[in-house]
């Protein structure tokens, strides 16, 4: 007998006694489970090719109905698999399914053979593995299948916004300069079929004196991501168009995406005027941002980006200008909150931290921007680092104060001279606070962190409220 066979009686038959020894052992290695089934349909021998059962309370089947070890809907093939053996000798293979005591039902494959004596053997397979095979793979095929209408959805659209653009939008090769894409309004302005661009080196098109400005836009965009508006001159008739260029992988390649946009304006004087103003803005020795009402950069010019040792305006914007002056979360709300109240800040005292650890004091100026296209904040912001600072009035004698109480050591206690040195610091940090607010209390006691009714006791405690002050503070 195998290791895995099971019976209850030594006299009912076994798979070796209705089979010559090399195939009982033969059909016991090539299948999961082995019945012996008698002509009244119940189950004489089980055997299993390892030493546990593969499937679950197989070792309990020795004297029940095969049918009864099936589940309801599987009943009708025990049926079909013992009447086809008793008439043809043999049956095809068919799926049926026992019950499993915890999870899904296990699925089996059986084929059945008639024995000499009448009884029944059938053979079967497990078939959870390539069950849960074939699930993975129709699994795998509805991903594909979701995953390629998205696609087709994305191309749809992109194709679409592609070929509606009313500026012209070239896809170039970063490695071969070689376009590889063009929309229609490309090829309308290139006066060239959108296939004939495709192959066509870049930049095209471009007066020779304005490709070094096509070469320096895409060597930024490559760089950075992306590049800002550039003004470029066409060949013939064409006029001028403002390019800008964004930088994108796909598939290993690195593209370009170049777009080029009509310059129309109102009329020349305007565009003159309008551009010398800007390239006013962006030389300007002082340092000018434009922020949304909530502090985040919208545009900077080149000294401001200078002071925060930022390469290019990109690495600024959308991201807020407390990262760079005063101190982190504190100051910028101060200014922002005086703006909203006010509509402007004029000359705070204020620092500028760069990203590679330069730090330089700074004048800072505020003023709220009309709110027609978005409300936003102008500041503006002047380099003081260099010039001979003056000691702010609350400090003047804070020095010498101090080496004046350390004279004292030995003849005051310690908590008396701890306690007028905290006095001295807090007088001196008050009046700092409010030489930086213009004297404004309300403003001052948020620099310091305080209630407005605290900081007025601290003003009456130190001598520094008007007399005619009325403090309605119960604490300090």
């Amino acid at each position: 007998m195998e290791p895995g066979d099971r019976h209850t009686d030594a006299s009912r038959p076994t798979l070796s006694d209705l089979a010559p020894d090399w195939a009982a052992k033969l059909i016991t290695a090539t299948s999961e489970v082995a019945l012996v089934v008698d002509r009244d349909g119940v189950i004489r021998h089980v055997s299993f090719s390892g030493a546990e059962p593969p499937i679950e309370g197989a070792d309990e089947w020795v004297g029940k109905p095969w049918v009864e070890t099936v589940t309801a809907d599987s009943r009708g093939k025990i049926d079909l698999l013992l009447k086809e053996a008793a008439t043809t000798g043999t049956t095809r293979r068919r799926q049926v399914n026992h019950p499993a005591r915890t999870g899904a039902d296990i699925p089996v494959a059986y084929n059945a053979v008639r024995a000499e004596n009448g009884a029944v053997i059938a053979v079967g397979r497990d078939l959870r593995t390539i069950s849960m095979l074939q699930q993975r793979l129709v699994d795998t095929q509805q991903a594909m299948e979701r995953d390629y209408w998205r696609l087709r959805h994305v191309e749809t659209r992109y194709r679409l916004l592609f070929q509606l653009s009313t500026d012209a939008i070239i896809v170039v090769d970063a490695d071969t300069m070689r376009i590889v894409d063009a929309s229609g309004a490309a090829a309308r302005l290139f006066d060239v079929p959108a296939d004939k661009l495709v192959g066509k080196g870049f930049p095209l098109g471009v007066a020779a004196e304005h490709v070094r400005a096509v070469d320096d836009l895409l060597a930024t965009a490559r760089t950075t991501g992306h590049a800002t508006d550039v003004r470029l001159k066409l060949t013939g008739d064409r006029g001028d168009v403002l390019a800008s260029a964004s930088c994108f992988r796909q598939d290993n390649l690195t593209l370009l995406l170049v777009r080029l946009s009509r310059h129309a304006t109102p009329s020349a004087a305007n565009t003159s005027h309008r551009q010398r103003l800007l390239e006013l803005i962006d030389r300007t020795p002082e340092a000018l941002v434009v922020t949304d009402a909530e502090g985040d950069i919208l545009t900077a010019n080149r000294s401001f980006l200078d002071l925060a040792q930022l390469a290019s305006e990109e690495q600024a914007k959308g991201r807020s200008l407390g990262n760079w002056v005063g101190r982190p979360g504190a100051d910028l709300s101060v200014f922002l909150s005086t703006v909203r109240k006010h509509g402007v800040v004029r000359v705070a005292a204020s620092s500028i931290r760069g990203d590679l650890g330069l730090a330089t004091e700074i004048e800072l100026s505020a003023v709220s921007l009309p709110a027609e296209h978005g409300a936003g904040v102008g500041f503006v912001m002047r380099d003081v680092g260099r010039r001979v600072t003056t000691v702010p009035h609350g400090a003047r004698d804070l020095t010498k104060a101090v080496e004046e109480l350390t004279t004292l050591v030995g003849r005051v206690s310690l908590p008396t001279l701890v306690r007028d040195t905290t006095d001295l610091v807090e007088r001196h940090f008050i009046e700092a606070a409010l030489e930086l607010t213009g004297d404004n209390r309300t403003t001052a006691a948020e620099v310091l962190g305080l209630s407005r009714q605290t900081l007025y006791v601290k003003l009456r405690r130190h001598g520094l409220s008007s007399s005619g002050e009325v403090d309605t503070a119960d604490a300090g």
